[in-house]
């Protein structure tokens, strides 16, 4: 079976997807489409597809199985209901979007379609996190820690509250999407954000530095900082239970535990790794192999547009309560 892929903006992520997929055998991009369009005219003549600058006409014109949304937050406009009601099975970048009622409407619509979906939660596709998780298995929770420590991103549009979210809707929504993922779901949470030295960079409008407590479903707690004035990047997310303590620390793995402490490295391509999984899935119908599918990516985003909401309002926000 070939796979006929389109892809829906040819920026910086969206070129890591192509990358990948050019490689798999069993897929054919067929098509391109970007706003601005000579990145869409470049891409297309380069891998021998058809390139637009409409994705309405894209999703109009081709005959796909597959397509890759590869847009920023604020433009995602109709194409996820659009694709899902011609049955074409889709891939969305994170964050899906900015809106929880939009995004629970484009749910919805998927779900009655009936189409294999995933979201670009790429670490959950590292094998020391899946090595994590399996250790983790069974295993009493008590306190999760985690930071995105990094330096600011020069596209225009990342630095405005309104299309971007904030760093931590955009950005470190990694870290608190993998703190969920080995944890289990968020309940409440208590956000601190704030502009402090960013304030010489023209339009900027969003927090700097960010500080949020949690409490998960479980009754474990939890810490996220995450700030983009740094001059280097660091991501780390550590999980402690009685007598054992798991960190990720980038691509590396340290278990702690009575038997001693034991490392490893991360071998694997997540892009890769990822884009292969759901081309299988679609190949062979087999939907457990995709790890975060669009649902998982919305419950991501809901505590992280939770964490935004505390912060404006001064106070805790639940999101989910226990029983419900």
């Amino acid at each position: 079976m070939s796979v006929r892929v389109g892809m829906i903006g040819v920026g910086g992520i969206g070129q890591h997807h192509l990358k990948g997929l050019l490689t798999d055998e069993r897929v054919k991009v067929v098509a391109v489409c970007d706003v601005n369009q000579e990145a869409a005219a470049e891409t297309a003549e380069r891998i021998g597809a058809h390139g637009y600058t409409s994705w309405r006409e894209l999703v109009e014109a081709e005959k796909l199985d597959a397509l890759f949304v590869c847009v920023p937050p604020f433009a995602h406009e109709e194409i996820e209901e659009t694709g899902a009601a011609k049955g074409i099975h889709l891939f969305v970048e994170k964050p899906i979007g900015l809106d929880i009622q939009k995004v629970s409407e484009k749910q919805a619509a998927i779900e009655k379609a009936g189409i294999i979906t995933a979201t670009g939660y790429c670490l959950r596709y590292l094998d020391i996190v899946q090595e994590a998780k399996a250790y983790l298995e069974g295993k009493s929770i008590a306190l999760v820690r985690g930071h995105y420590l990094t330096k600011f991103v020069t596209t225009p549009w990342w630095r405005e509250m309104g299309k971007s979210g904030g760093q931590l809707v955009e950005q470190a929504t990694h870290t608190l999407d993998m703190m969920r993922y080995l944890a289990g779901d968020i309940e409440k949470v208590y956000a601190q954000m704030a502009l402090l030295v960013s304030r010489d960079i023209p339009n900027i409008d969003i927090p700097d530095v960010t500080s949020i407590s949690m409490v998960f479903q479980s009754g474990a707690l939890g810490h996220l900082d995450t700030c983009f004035i740094q001059p280097d990047h660091r991501t780390n997310v550590e999980i402690l239970g009685k007598d054992f303590r798991v960190m990720i620390d980038g691509k590396q793995l340290s278990i702690m535990d009575e038997q001693g402490t034991r490392a490893s490295a991360s071998t694997v391509d997540m892009y890769v790794e990822q884009d292969r999984a759901f081309i299988t899935a679609i190949v062979t119908g087999d939907r457990s192999l995709i790890l975060s599918p669009y649902e998982s990516a919305r419950k991501t985003l809901e505590v992280t547009l939770a964490a935004n909401q505390s912060a404006q309002e001064g106070k805790p926000v639940t999101i989910l309560r226990k029983g419900e």
